[in-house]
């Protein structure tokens, strides 16, 4: 079925009146008329009666059976029509809909929940939703169109996935509170590579991170054992376990009741860290998401 010929012929029918349904669409009589003739004979069903008497045409034009059928379901196809314009009109002025976001375990923790609150109160008609994984597992949610936005530890180089800077994070090197070579500031990194290292599981942004910086300070460390999250990492160097690479924020909390210690390595510069923001390559941001991005770039 034409669309376009059955709102006209729904106009007409909804006026009882080719003029005043034409001046409802901004069209001519003639071209109403036209295309309701048009449509009956696609149809091949007369949908309007013609040639009745003075009285009918006084009641305004008659529908024929199969033309107040026509009628009705019109009526559900164009009030149909104009809900998904509301919805999507409301969607695009952020008055609904849905944004999810994609976020490293670090980012999740300790640097979304603020940003989250500040969206939630200038827009708390859009529903939030945070996926939470490291930096690989997001990254691949991300390409799999499950989120809008994403927030990672570690660079990603997947032909799908746009990735551009965020901000900086700082990264201390963390022992025990009672860690004997502490004292020794600074500590020559060569002495820790006999010592058990606490490293994030493969894929990790901080493992990634934590690997490239250990290099560079000439760290080779012959003893690592994988724990699944910073938090975990940070309990278990403050058990005594061994030491590990972490971020500030993860750890300034433990630093300040004295259950870990920093350790200061000679010669090495203070550890940062990128942060980036993940989008879909070729995939436009929906307006929750558009919204979302530009206060990731005012709230410090």
């Amino acid at each position: 079925m034409n669309l376009h010929l059955a709102r006209i012929f729904f106009h007409v029918a909804l006026h009882r009146s080719f003029s005043r349904g034409a001046e409802a669409l901004s069209i001519s009589q003639p071209a109403a008329s036209k295309a309701v003739r048009e449509l009956e004979q696609q149809l091949d069903l007369p949908l309007i009666e013609r040639g009745v008497g003075q009285g009918a045409r006084a009641r305004g034009l008659q529908l024929t059976e199969s033309g107040q059928a026509l009628f009705e379901h019109a009526r559900g196809i164009f009030a149909l029509e104009r809900a998904a314009t509301d919805d999507l009109r409301a969607r695009a002025e952020l008055r609904r809909g849905e944004l999810t976001l994609g976020a490293s375990t670090t980012v999740a923790a300790y640097w979304l929940p603020a940003y989250m609150a500040r969206f939630a109160r200038q827009h708390p008609a859009i529903q939030l939703h945070v996926v939470v994984g490291n930096t690989h597992s997001i990254a691949q949610g991300l390409a799999d169109c499950r989120m809008d936005l994403a927030l990672v530890e570690g660079n990603v180089d997947e032909p799908d996935i746009a990735a551009s800077y965020w901000r900086d994070e700082q990264l201390v090197v963390i022992g025990p509170e009672h860690y004997p070579l502490a004292a020794r500031r600074p500590l020559q990194p060569a002495l820790l590579n006999d010592e058990i290292w606490l490293v994030r599981e493969p894929g990790s942004g901080t493992r990634e991170v934590t690997q490239q910086l250990l290099r560079q300070n000439g760290l080779e460390p012959l003893h690592q054992i994988e724990i699944g999250s910073n938090e975990g990492i940070a309990r278990a160097v403050s058990g005594g376990l061994g030491i590990a690479m972490l971020p500030w924020v993860a750890v300034q909390d433990l630093v300040a009741l004295g259950r870990v210690q920093t350790l200061e390595l000679a010669g090495a510069a203070t550890l940062r860290r990128p942060l980036f923001r993940l989008e879909r390559a070729e995939r436009p941001l929906s307006p929750a998401a558009q919204a979302f991005s530009l206060l990731l770039e005012k709230l410090d």
